[in-house]
């Protein structure tokens, strides 16, 4: 007997239309990430259309928000692809709602609204503790290294610029010599655009003279901090060279002049920035999200806290933190904060060092506390507590490179994707 089928009739229109919301399960996650926008506070991206009149008719602001942060909770962090997925991806369309914004339109909104997108993370921040998802008893601070929007080809070290300006200056002497000669032997010449040459050398002469006056100016800036005087002369130790004139091997990136080389898990350098999270132990929330172009992670613990403190109006009680984070000039800065601090002096299962009471007496006080039953319980905690949401963020969001350049457009974009793995944490916690 001939097997028989459910009826499939690719050609069937609907008899009676069907509502766009029935699309998607019920508890899918861009149903969440849809009710969670209507109860946010977008008056800032309506104030920047307002201006306009009612001639201008630009994309709803919520429909805009909504795609773009179910992109970036969603792994799609393209413009061209999330522009893609509007036509092709049910969840997509869902939120667009019958809208079909191009790439170029995406793209805009980001960047035109970067600060407003900032304020989004700390709104639902404060809805998490709304929900009783945060707590603030103890946060663990973390950092990670994220690739810069930049080619490593398209770097150059210190050393190097100063043989690359004399050869560029060379061939435009040349170029110049060339153009003012008018004799027959020319004709036989191949053709050449000397113009158009020239102006391209010059160009980029132009730029690696930029970079030489930024890796200078940074390190004037470094020698200062460090207590240098501008008159001092070269001597061993520290100071080998003129005072603001870098290492050979110092780097500027063309593409990303704020990115900095730092080392890469694995092995390896690439023009990368040093992200920032604050993770409270509730529910693993991010509550606070910021951002460096250093690689060092020593000085970061007082800007978290007072990140924590601006997005929920207090601090946390206790603080975890690994060794990278240890510096006796926080330790003092921290003392008065009321917040209990438990960060790593070493690598774990190594030596514990001695630190001399008397020349490091905040590290000496670490150092005991971290001797003791209750210090080490608090430490353990740090690593499940900090590294999971870093883990998330690279793996299951796949977020391993920032698509915008520049220092205040990459801490925008930072806080855009830890604005979208809590939206994930917290439907997650809602539908357990």
């Amino acid at each position: 007997m001939a097997a028989t089928y459910l009826p499939y009739e690719p050609g069937q229109m609907l008899l009676l239309p069907e509502a766009i919301q029935d699309w998607l399960p019920e508890g899918h996650l861009a149903h969440f990430i849809s009710d969670t926008v209507d109860t946010l506070d977008l008056s800032a991206f309506h104030a920047r259309y307002d201006k306009d009149g009612p001639r201008n008719q630009p994309f709803h602001p919520a429909m805009m928000v909504k795609v773009l942060v179910y992109g970036y909770a969603s792994g799609v962090f393209s413009s061209r692809k999330i522009a893609r997925k509007l036509h092709e991806d049910v969840a997509f369309r869902v939120l667009a709602a019958g809208n079909f914004p191009a790439h170029r339109t995406i793209r805009d909104f980001r960047a035109i609204h970067l600060q407003e997108l900032s304020e989004l993370f700390v709104q639902v921040v404060r809805l998490a503790r709304e929900m009783g998802l945060v707590k603030l008893g103890t946060i663990a601070v973390d950092g990670t290294k994220i690739k810069a929007n930049a080619s490593r080809h398209k770097a150059m070290s210190y050393g190097y610029m100063a043989k690359a300006e004399s050869e560029l200056k060379a061939q435009i002497d040349a170029l110049l010599k060339r153009a003012r000669q008018a004799d027959e032997s020319e004709k036989d010449e191949p053709e050449l655009d000397i113009p158009a040459e020239i102006e391209r050398r010059e160009a980029r002469l132009a730029a690696i003279a930029q970079a030489r006056q930024r890796l200078e100016q940074r390190q004037r800036e470094v020698e200062l901090e460090r207590g240098r005087d501008p008159d001092d002369k070269p001597r061993g130790g520290r100071y080998k060279r003129e005072f603001g004139v870098p290492e050979d091997r110092a780097q500027d990136n063309f593409t990303d002049p704020d990115s900095r080389i730092m080392k890469r898990a694995g092995g390896g350098f690439d023009a990368s920035y040093n992200a920032q999270t604050a993770v409270d132990d509730k529910a693993h929330i991010i509550v606070a999200a910021e951002l460096t172009n250093c690689g060092s992670d020593a000085g970061e613990l007082p800007v978290m806290l007072r990140a924590v403190q601006a997005n929920l109006g207090q601090l946390p009680g206790q603080v975890l933190a690994d060794t990278g984070y240890k510096s006796e000039a926080v330790f003092e800065a921290l003392a008065a904060s009321g917040c209990d601090l438990v960060v790593a002096l070493g690598r774990e299962g190594k030596r514990v060092l001695a630190f001399d009471p008397e020349r490091s007496p905040r590290t000496a006080q670490m150092a005991a506390k971290l001797q003791t039953a209750a210090g080490r319980a608090a430490y353990r905690r740090r690593k499940w507590l900090a590294e999971p949401p870093n883990g998330w963020i690279k793996s299951v969001l796949g977020f391993r490179q920032f698509s915008l350049r520049g220092l205040h457009r990459v801490k925008a974009e930072w806080k855009l994707v830890c604005l979208a793995l809590n939206l994930r944490r917290m439907a997650a916690m809602q539908s357990a």
